[in-house]
């Protein structure tokens, strides 16, 4: 796998597909574009073969409850198109941000043992989340499982409307 070409180059967030989030959040969907920016491995598949027409452009939206993944080359060209469903991803992200507003509210007043075992839940779910996007994309994308971490932190700011 040539590292050069099986990377993002630019990641693009459908703005009418995210809501209106607090800073916080806003903030986590920066650092982590940033973060995917700078290192990843990201190497769209057909019949679990590399297409090897990278470094990629992807840009993430939803479309009826679906996450899309539209994959350009480096000169916006159409690679290959995915459309994950999201419910699968339902329980594990409603749980994450239960878990993100518990941490926020013990950084604030909490004793730093009550924080770190917080904090230790979060990164838990978090890790699940990743491993089960990483599954998804099986056979479709390859990615690492830095590069998983930093694709469910955006996922998660997609489906904010989508828990109920």
């Amino acid at each position: 796998m040539d590292r050069e070409k099986s990377k993002l180059v630019e990641v693009l967030l459908d703005e009418s597909s995210l809501v209106t989030a607090s800073e916080v959040i806003v903030h986590e969907r920066r650092i982590a574009v940033h973060d995917l920016l700078e290192h990843n491995q990201f190497e769209p598949l057909v019949e679990d073969k590399p297409i090897d027409l990278g470094p990629y452009r992807l840009a993430l939206s939803v479309k009826e409850k679906r996450l899309v993944f539209d994959i350009r080359d480096a000169d916006d060209n159409p690679v290959r198109q995915l459309h994950l469903s999201m419910t699968p991803f339902r329980k594990i992200i409603k749980d994450y941000f239960m878990l993100c507003e518990s941490y926020y509210e013990a950084v604030r007043a909490a004793l730093p043992e009550q924080i770190e075992t917080i904090d230790m839940a979060r990164r838990a779910i978090h890790n699940e989340g990743s491993e089960l996007l990483i599954e998804r994309l099986g056979g479709k994308i390859d990615v690492d499982f830095d590069t998983g971490r930093r694709l469910f932190t955006l996922i998660c700011s997609f489906h904010l409307r989508n828990i109920s």
